[in-house]
């Protein structure tokens, strides 16, 4: 089942979302709901937390008193961590009941208000952001929750920044506008991309361009990249393998096709396949079927085999390399990333080439296989480059 991460600061409008994509089939899972539920009267997860903090943080009824408990915690970072080792491993087992009753096919919607603060992301197919405008969110809060401003402020100040929670989000929905137009937001991204998605998990199916159009340098690629190496990382633990952002992307001021490339690094090609490949795949990032291997440089010798990943995302196309450690291909993938970086001139001459090969071979084959002579010039170049300032991979 795809799993997805929706978060948004106070007042941003991110239950409306939740109750949208909930109308359109998805299996909403309430974190909140969930932390409350944990605590109700007569749980275990409640009886621990008057055992740790004693009876004084129950109201008359029996319930949790949680103005009581927070004045406890709030300022104690010690009765904190305390409170969290109580209630977070019950959240995070009762959310795994729930996902886990959930269709195969499913699109299971985790609606966590501190998915950000925590570091949620990576266990998450994709992240939604619900992002909007500090006036707006006050004036809502004011309006919906008859909240005065300074409560307000202080509550917003005490969450994650826009900053932080773009960085987070692999999609952003801004709802600065109408209710109607929210909605129209999230049903395109349920049909656009949460669907096929979906499909593309269950059915292991990689998302690939056909076409070369090269796209002018993002800004937000490292981000970007830095986002899908986590989910990689967090799907591979406890193994803490190698990843490395290679190709055109990972060149600053390069243009390239809008496709992130990485290298994860594995002792050895055995080691490429059966779980690993299996994990990969259900994280949203399925081996392509064949044999892949790359052009040895010089040309010549034999093939330098390695695996190849890619993404299922449809919004976000991905090449990952699985090669072995120290291998002449993964070297060579290193190599030339860093030649590029520090040499701008090179970077020029590439960049002219890709222009001129994306005009006259937009298919990708063509346009990959057209570069090869280039590039075997690059290996000398780079080799005396790494020579002469004692590069390393």
């Amino acid at each position: 089942m795809l799993m997805v991460g929706l978060t948004g600061g106070i007042g941003s409008g991110k239950s409306a979302v939740a109750a949208r994509l909930a109308e359109r089939g998805a299996v909403l899972i309430d974190a909140d709901r969930v932390a409350r539920e944990v605590v109700a009267p007569g749980t275990p997860g409640l009886a621990e937390i008057v055992e740790a903090f004693s009876p004084r943080v129950l109201a008359a009824d029996g319930s949790l008193d949680r103005a009581a408990l927070g004045a406890i915690v709030f300022t104690d970072e010690a009765a904190r961590r305390r409170l969290e080792a109580i209630t977070h491993p019950r959240v995070r087992a009762r959310t795994a009941e729930l996902a886990a009753a959930a269709a195969p096919d499913a699109i299971v919607v985790n609606d966590v208000p501190l998915l950000v603060e925590a570091g949620l992301g990576p266990a998450y197919h994709l992240v939604v952001v619900v992002e909007t405008a500090l006036p707006v969110r006050l004036e809502r809060l004011a309006r919906d929750r008859g909240m005065d401003r300074a409560e307000a402020e202080r509550r917003i100040a005490a969450q994650a920044d826009d900053a932080r929670r773009r960085a987070a989000a692999d999609v952003l929905l801004t709802n600065d506008g109408s209710l109607a137009e929210l909605h129209a937001a999230v049903d395109a991204l349920w049909y656009d991309r949460l669907l096929p998605y979906e499909r593309n998990v269950r059915e292991r199916r990689v998302v690939r361009p056909q076409r070369v159009e090269l796209t002018e340098p993002d800004p937000s690629w490292p981000q970007q990249y830095a986002r899908l190496a986590a989910r990689i990382r967090h799907a591979l633990a406890p193994a803490d393998p190698r990843i490395d952002h290679i190709g055109s992307t990972a060149v600053p001021g390069l243009a390239a096709r809008d496709v992130i490339d990485i290298q994860l690094t594995v002792p050895s090609l055995d080691e490429a396949d059966g779980p690993l490949a299996q994990r990969l795949a259900d994280a949203g990032f399925p081996r392509m079927p064949g044999e892949w291997w790359d052009n040895p440089r010089p040309a010549g010798g034999l093939r330098w085999a390695k695996r190849l990943h890619g993404s299922a995302d449809p919004g976000r196309p991905v090449t990952l390399h699985v090669r072995a450690a120290d291998s002449p291909g993964w070297r060579y993938a290193l190599l030339v990333r860093d030649h590029l970086r520090a040499d701008p001139g090179q970077r020029a001459v590439y960049l002219l080439l890709k222009r001129e090969l994306a005009a006259s071979a937009p298919d990708s084959v063509t346009y990959t296989t057209a570069k090869d002579p280039w590039f075997d010039e690059e290996h000398l170049r780079a080799e005396e480059w790494a020579a002469q300032t004692g590069w390393r991979p």
